[in-house]
């Protein structure tokens, strides 16, 4: 993946299935931001809303796991922040 895209895997709250989605993001050392674009027409930050959820994101560097929170503001819009776990990268590109 290039520097400010990611592929995000989590597990569905209600259904249990796995999914994966395209996002942009920036990071700040092992803090991961990914600011929701329309998120009124998306449906995958909801499974990290109240105490979040565990997520993985394939980064340039390989696979990182972390745990995510969404968080609305007072105007709708939606940051999902992501801190990673200490593991090292895993996955292909590593």
């Amino acid at each position: 993946m290039s520097g400010h895209l990611a592929i995000v895997t989590y597990t569905g709250r209600r259904s249990g299935h796995t999914f994966s989605t395209p996002v942009a993001y920036r990071r700040a050392d092992d803090v991961v931001t990914i600011a929701v674009g329309l998120p009124e027409r998306k449906r995958w930050w909801r499974n990290f809303t109240g105490a979040g959820g565990p997520i993985t994101l394939h980064l340039a560097g390989g696979d990182r796991t972390g745990h995510a929170v969404a968080r609305v503001d007072d105007r709708g819009r939606v940051a999902v922040t992501v801190r990673l776990d200490d593991s090292p990268p895993t996955g292909r590109d590593r």
